[in-house]
């Protein structure tokens, strides 16, 4: 049984930081597969931010390209997410995800195809 619980969240100011953590457990779950952050905002559909592979390295998605950074520390296992230069448009549900593979897919999308799932923490970013 693999299970994901994010912290982190909470409401800053544009301009702001922000770190997620991704505490996973279930001695089963292989740190080197596939693992991302999603984000679902109000009235929108779930989006990937950014996914970490271990042959498919760190993607993010345009809009936090150059703020955002992924990383992951195999031996706690834990997932990160940084988050700076925070914009209201930032504002919205986060999640972290976790596949059974060790490559991320080049359009993660939704993220249909991440097989474990956190329940999600809020960040609210305010003009």
């Amino acid at each position: 049984q693999v299970q994901l619980v994010e912290s982190g969240g909470g409401s800053v100011q544009a301009g702001g930081s922000l770190v997620l953590s991704c505490s996973i457990s279930g001695h089963l779950y292989d740190m080197r597969h596939c693992m991302g952050w999603f984000r679902r905002a109000l009235g929108r559909e779930r989006e990937a931010v950014a996914t970490i592979g271990q042959n498919t390295g760190a993607r993010y998605v345009d809009s936090v390209s150059g703020r955002f950074t992924i990383s992951k520390h195999s031996t706690t296992k834990t997932l990160y997410l940084a988050m700076n230069n925070l914009k209201p448009e930032d504002t919205a549900v986060y999640y972290c995800a976790a596949r059974s593979a060790t490559d991320c897919p080049l359009q993660p999308g939704r993220g249909d195809s991440f097989a474990y799932w956190g329940q999600g923490t809020q960040v609210t970013v305010s003009s």
